[in-house]
């Protein structure tokens, strides 16, 4: 392979024009939106006892499609993913002042979950090689206000399940799963091998427009537990109008919102469903394209994916040793962004560094809820929280968002190109 002087140092960049972006939408989506306009009924939910409780047609036949496919007994449709995560939090029953505990590599939305019920989240560290959140770190920071554990399946693979729910059992907590990223992969359990997300008491899927499936915004939660079920139908849509118990613990978390998928949403999202499979074994292709391509660079490691599950790619996160390529990983992030390599990202985010959670601001100015009578004092953030996600945002982690462009045969040849002809060069990087 010929290579060229760099287009940080002067050259012309291997990728001269952008990639064709991401297009999920097609025909018949539109078809499937007109027909909804057409027929006059955008939204058929009722905030009060009756069948209009559980929404339209369109939002039926989306749950029963999206059940099917993933093989759970329910499967909910809200308006967002933070909506799905709001809903699966406030449904476990959750108390003022219980902790649960989470990852700090994840959309905000998975901890502000949590504080919502003025819960307090609680960070454990994460794998330095799948990046999902660590068991045994979780394992170390139970106390007798934790109430349970909630994943993210980051980037396009299952967390740890198993451990995980053996954790949980063993300390009586309940297991969350967030799976915003990772719809369509599969993952190893005692019972064979299941969806991603659905391992959990409540997991669920993103919506939103740059995720695998989606209508714009949307989400779905799913689980086999039927009070659990119900008990997110009821937060869903204005549970208070609604709940006929007078049981404390059944009237628990029972403030209801408007977490209601649109019908044009909902008749969408059954269209993107049936897409989700071609979609993976596409990202699938390009990132076996990216691991052929990128063997052999010294100082990068391609993305590690666990023996008993599969990837779906939303992320192609590597990890980048500073040492031994013998340049920062800031010269290299922008020497690739400068070939014209899409979607590069230099580390992700740390939750627990968020001013937030470092100075315990949330509800007004007076540190609630963890100045609450209810809550522990003992709960800590900031720097040295999560060791190995410090050190990956910091300085060693390099991730490509699959999810922007398409990503045909070709144009992962141009990103090979592009990345091995920087590799090539990182001796003049250095010098510059």
């Amino acid at each position: 392979m010929t290579t060229s002087k760099l287009a940080l140092l002067g050259g012309t960049p291997t990728i001269t024009s952008p990639l064709e972006p991401f297009r999920s939408m097609g025909e018949d989506e539109v078809h499937a939106a007109a027909a909804v306009v057409r027929g006059g009924v955008l939204s058929a939910y009722i905030g009060a006892p009756g069948d209009g409780f559980m929404g339209g047609p369109h939002v039926r036949d989306f749950e029963a499609r999206a059940a099917a496919y993933f093989g759970v007994k329910h499967a909910i449709a809200v308006n967002s993913w933070t909506s799905g995560l709001v809903a699966a939090v406030g449904a476990i029953g959750v108390e003022p002042g219980d902790e649960i505990i989470t990852t700090p590599w994840t959309m905000s939305a998975t901890a502000m979950a949590v504080l919502h019920w003025n819960a307090i989240p609680v960070f454990a560290d994460i794998d330095p090689q799948t990046f999902n959140i660590d068991p045994a770190s979780v394992e170390r920071l139970i106390t007798p206000r934790t109430r349970a554990i909630l994943a993210a399946d980051i980037f396009g693979q299952s967390a740890d399940m198993p451990a995980l729910r053996a954790i949980a059992d063993r300390h009586g907590l309940k297991l969350l799963c967030d799976t915003a990223q990772a719809p369509g992969s599969l993952t190893g359990s005692l019972t064979g091998t299941r969806f991603t997300g659905t391992l959990a008491d409540i997991g669920g899927f993103s919506l939103n427009y740059h995720k695998h499936i989606h209508c714009g915004e949307g989400g779905i939660l799913v689980t086999d537990d039927d009070r659990l079920a119900r008990r997110l139908c009821l937060i869903r849509n204005h549970a208070e109008s609604v709940i006929g118990s007078e049981e404390p613990a059944e009237l628990a978390n029972m403030i209801g919102f408007n977490f209601r998928l649109g019908e044009i949403e909902a008749a969408i999202a059954s269209v993107q469903l049936g897409k989700l499979e071609a979609r993976v074994r596409s990202r699938q292709r390009a990132a076996a394209q990216l691991d052929a391509g990128l063997a052999g660079l010294h100082g990068l490691r391609t993305p590690k994916v666990v023996a008993d599950g599969t990837h779906v790619y939303y992320v192609y996160g590597m990890t980048f040793d500073p040492a031994t390529a013998g340049v920062p990983r800031a010269k290299v992030v922008e020497a690739l962004r400068a070939e014209g390599v899409p979607g590069v990202m230099a580390g992700y985010q740390n939750l627990h560094l968020l001013p937030m959670f470092r100075h315990k601001i949330a509800y007004g100015t007076q540190g609630f809820p963890w100045t609450s009578p209810y809550c522990s004092s003992d709960v800590t953030y900031g720097p040295g929280t999560c060791p190995v996600a410090e050190e990956l945002h910091a300085s060693t982690f390099i991730g490509l968002s699959l999810c922007l462009c398409e990503l045909p045969p070709q144009d992962v040849d141009l990103m090979v190109t592009a990345i091995r002809n920087v590799w090539s060069q990182l001796d003049a990087l250095k010098a510059a």
